[in-house]
């Protein structure tokens, strides 16, 4: 799946524009009041649903953008409101979902924006029944004891290079957040949307929260804390890839040409380094270096991967076929990082069709964890039950190394 643009998945984005507000948990309920006035924009209350438990916090990372800890944030006083923000790094995406119904609600670590206390109410399967397909994201005050306060929230989904996504920017009205729960929007963005956008990579995804809180206009002492954005260099290198600014090493697969930079292919790969760069490059007498054993696409993939460090979109469909190539590339030019998202990708992809493919893939390559998956999958024993005489031939030569690998390991351990 190539590069889509933003719009492209505005039509089937949510439609619910006003804010909803989330009634409290039954943890809140007991930690504050339980006296409670109705608001005019509270969600009405879901269907009858599973009791939804809480999520572990070691299922779901919640950070902040770049260093693992809770973003920091900026408060300044303009003309009778506070301003703040707060980038928050969903990561573990795909196991946050599997492990909890519609309803499962995971807390972010307490942050400070516009002079309070915030957490972020993130549900995977949605917060209720009508939002079950849909990613639901709310704000809450952490302590209302302070007070109640009147705030407008803007919650923004963020591209690779940081950047708002304008079709799922969203904003609140200003509303009145207190012990009654907290606000935002149960169906921020479709699961299954988010899933095929390019905002989706290496299983996490970027969402930023800007608070305005009014208040009077008053002079206050408050430390400003420079929050810088989030990387942008293997956007520059891409675009460095794509425009071909001054190449100097083409190379010919099939009946393709690719251009690209010696400098930066050495720095990622030592392989390239050596031919490129080292000795090796003596016996380069050709103005086009020719790569065989691969096919153009794979190679054009391998190539996006050195510059920005992730893989384009690919299509369902394509994913492991273009998966178990790239893991033979990423040997053959010693990417142990690309070798490895190639695993895990396989390893979602162990099929009765692909399951002695994938087995005898990972033992050419020494790619124990997937040899491992392969053999403890459902696939592996149902090949065991339809093609006993291949799966024999196979393990012959699968089982010996992957045992010894076993006790290698034990005994580092």
């Amino acid at each position: 799946m190539g590069e889509a643009d933003e719009d492209e998945f505005a039509e089937d984005g949510p439609t619910d524009d006003l804010a909803t507000q989330k009634p409290i948990s039954p943890r809140r309920r007991r930690r504050f009041s339980s006296t409670h006035d109705h608001h005019r924009f509270r969600r009405p209350p879901p269907r009858p649903t599973p009791p939804a438990p809480l999520v572990h916090a070691g299922i779901l990372t919640l950070t902040a953008a770049g260093d693992g800890a809770p973003s920091r944030s900026a408060s300044a006083i303009v003309a009778g409101a506070v301003c703040g923000h707060h980038v928050l790094k969903i990561a573990g995406y795909s196991r946050s979902k599997d492990d909890g119904p519609t309803g499962t609600l995971i807390d972010s670590p307490p942050f400070r924006a516009g002079g309070r206390t915030w957490f972020v109410e993130y549900h995977p399967n949605g917060s209720s029944w009508e939002a079950r397909d849909y990613i639901s994201l709310f704000l809450a005050l952490d302590y209302p004891a302070a007070g109640d306060v009147s705030a407008q929230v803007k919650i923004s989904l963020h591209d690779q290079c940081g950047k708002p996504v304008p079709s799922y920017s969203r904003t609140t009205e200003v509303v009145n957040f207190s012990e009654q729960g907290s606000w935002g929007f149960s169906q921020f963005i479709e699961r299954g949307i988010l899933e095929k956008s390019k905002y989706l990579r290496d299983d996490f995804f970027t969402v930023r929260f800007d608070v305005t809180v009014l208040k009077d206009v008053r002079t206050e002492e408050t430390p400003v804390v420079v929050a810088p954005p989030p990387s942008d260099m293997h956007c520059h290198f891409g675009e460095f890839l794509s425009s071909e600014v001054g190449a100097d090493v083409k190379f010919r697969v099939g009946n393709q040409t690719f251009s690209a930079h010696r400098l930066v292919l050495a720095a990622r790969s030592p392989v390239f380094k050596a031919e490129l760069c080292g000795q090796e490059k003596e016996t380069i007498t050709s103005q086009v270096i020719p790569i065989d054993g691969m096919e153009a696409e794979v190679f054009s993939t391998l190539l996006t991967f050195i510059y920005t460090d992730a893989l384009p979109e690919m299509k369902e469909q394509e994913e492991s076929a273009m998966a178990r190539q790239l893991l033979v590339a990423a040997e053959r030019y010693h990417l142990v990082r690309l070798k490895l998202i190639c695993e895990a990708k396989l390893c979602k992809h162990i099929d009765a069709n692909f399951a002695a493919t994938i087995l005898a893939l990972a033992e050419q390559h020494n790619c124990h964890g997937l040899k491992e998956a392969v053999m403890k999958s459902d696939a592996f024993l149902q090949l065991a039950r339809s093609h006993p005489s291949v799966l024999k031939q196979l393990m012959s030569r699968v089982v010996p190394r992957w045992i010894l690998f076993r006790r290698k390991s034990r005994s580092r351990s």
